[in-house]
């Protein structure tokens, strides 16, 4: 029998998802784990919830899922001028669900700013200050106002707001999808491949280890605070903050509401074209 092959984002979202898992699991960036699944590189991911949108055979875990209920704190837009005013947005390229919630707040809004993975030559915003690392992004030397976002996702978006809160406001797009919709946005889902012949048991072992994990949150804080599995962290925590993040901010469950808000987010995506219409069936193990 092949060994389970399991796939996992490497933020820090996911750690109560995942920290304990016994078994090898692959990180990885989340559009690449939904190339990797939709080709049966893995049998199971923690991966994007639009990859089921987009594709619906897999059989999702039930009752699990990276989701936001208001303000997210990690998927946000950083800026400058108005949001209204913004005339370019620099995408994550490793996203694959926050690009088309953007995409789909902005078209609910009327917004129509330019979608790039890159500023660098842009004739509206200014670039990278040579040098800095990938996170600076806008020059922050300079500080000057430009017309022009940066949409963050997962540990760049806490890093790029830890280092500067002071410079930018931030659009929390989890926040802004509970103003238009009055639902929990769904950002990640445990999803398995339809060959997979054991789902449930394994599905069981999912939902276990995230029962486990958030019975001993505080445990797992001190964990991460301390770098425990993580030796090249770029992030400087403190147990107040993963505190506010996994109790305030973050949801762990897929539930009735949950899948109302999925149900809703692909509604939207049909309707900006993101999507093609067509019947989605939530397959749960």
């Amino acid at each position: 029998m092949k060994p389970l092959r399991i796939g996992c984002v490497k933020y820090l979202n996911a750690r109560p998802l995942i920290r304990g898992w016994l078994g090898d699991v692959e990180f990885d960036h989340p559009s690449a784990l939904c190339k990797r699944l939709a080709n049966g590189e893995l049998n199971v991911a923690l991966v994007s919830s639009f990859e089921f949108l987009r594709n619906p055979i897999y059989r999702i875990v039930d009752n699990v899922s990276i989701s936001s209920d208001g303000p997210v704190y990690s998927v946000v837009v950083a800026h400058r001028v108005e949001i209204s005013k913004i005339e370019e947005i620099e995408l994550d390229p490793a996203s694959e669900t926050s690009v088309n919630l953007l995409r789909c707040l902005f078209a609910e809004r009327r917004l129509t700013p330019d979608l790039t993975r890159t500023l660098l030559g842009s004739t509206r915003c200014q670039p990278v200050v040579a040098g800095s690392p990938p996170e600076d992004g806008f020059a922050v030397a300079n500080l000057p106002a430009t017309p022009c976002g940066r949409l963050l996702i997962g540990d760049q978006a806490v890093r790029f707001r830890q280092k500067h809160a002071n410079e930018f406001q931030f659009w929390d797009l989890g926040e802004q999808w509970k103003k238009l919709t009055g639902l929990p946005f769904v950002y990640a889902l445990w999803l398995i491949r339809p060959e997979v012949a054991d789902a449930q048991q394994i599905a069981n072992r999912l939902r276990a280890l995230r029962d486990e994990n958030l019975a001993r949150l505080d445990q797992l804080i001190g964990e991460a605070v301390a770098g425990d599995g993580d030796p090249g962290r770029q992030i400087e925590l403190d147990r107040e903050f993963l505190s506010r993040y996994y109790r305030k901010y973050l949801r762990f469950s897929f539930g009735e509401r949950e899948k109302q808000g999925l149900q809703a987010f692909a509604n939207l995506c049909v309707r900006h074209g993101l999507l093609p219409r067509r019947a989605r069936q939530f397959s749960v193990v």
